[in-house]
């Protein structure tokens, strides 16, 4: 076979390469993502429903405080692209992005976007709110949060009010905007953010003149403290509900 000529090589050279894998989502965080949204799901159904499913929507809000709870100490040790100060950005940053003038190196599309970054703080601080809201609730028939009487007649009646209507609207309407920007850069941008989240990688073919960005480390230790973490969520979440008898 004759040798290779500089053009072949050349050639052969600029062919782009298969994309890579890299990991961005390890499994905590895809699980945590996961198990949070069936667990909203739940939340408002049992709460449409009334009556006998107030109990389930008790439960799920316990799971979802221990989810938060779980999700900000893993904010602060968890893989590289789920800890917080990854998606914390300037307002200089966040409009360049919105204006498409990514500088070399920024990666912002890896991970959360500032744009997805703002819907995430703004979706774990509400459902922060409506936890807490929850916990010191009192209806005045047949539902009382467990640390109701930590509180005044007036708090409850004021965070009761705001669980059951503004705190209500204001969820649906983020996780509403949170689905169709997933929708938009799945379908028009091509971005796939649901496999990702899924199965935690996402595609990586930029070339030598990109170098890849750092993956999320993934591996059994991680998982295991991932573990340990949402153990201890766990045992917090159920005593605080354990206040209620």
């Amino acid at each position: 076979m004759p040798p290779a000529t500089p053009l072949a090589s050349a050639a052969s050279a600029n062919v782009p390469s298969s994309p890579q894998r890299l990991r961005v989502w390890d499994l905590p965080t895809r699980l945590f993502h996961w198990i949070l949204t069936a667990s909203l799901v739940g939340s408002v159904v049992s709460a449409k429903i009334g009556g006998a499913a107030m109990v389930w929507h008790f439960r799920l809000g316990y799971l979802v405080l221990a989810l938060l709870a779980f999700r900000l100490a893993w904010g602060l040790v968890g893989g590289h692209w789920s800890r917080f100060h990854r998606f914390i950005y300037s307002p200089g940053t966040a409009w360049r992005y919105v204006r498409g003038q990514e500088r070399p190196g920024e990666h912002l599309d890896v991970g959360h976007s500032p744009l997805g970054a703002l819907s995430v703080f703004a979706l774990l601080a509400i459902l922060a709110v409506q936890v807490g809201t929850g916990l010191v609730a009192d209806d005045e028939i047949a539902n009382i949060g467990p640390l109701n009487r930590f509180v005044s007649g007036e708090t409850a009646a004021s965070a009761t009010a705001w669980h059951k209507e503004w705190g209500q609207w204001i969820l649906l309407a983020l996780v509403g905007l949170h689905v169709a920007a997933v929708v938009f850069y799945t379908a028009i941008r091509r971005k796939p953010l649901l496999a990702a989240m899924w199965h935690g990688d996402k595609p990586w073919a930029d070339g030598p003149a990109s170098p890849m960005p750092p993956a999320s480390r993934d591996g059994m230790a991680q998982r295991l403290l991932a573990l340990a973490l949402a153990a201890a969520a766990g045992a917090g979440a159920a005593w605080v509900a354990s206040l209620a008898f």
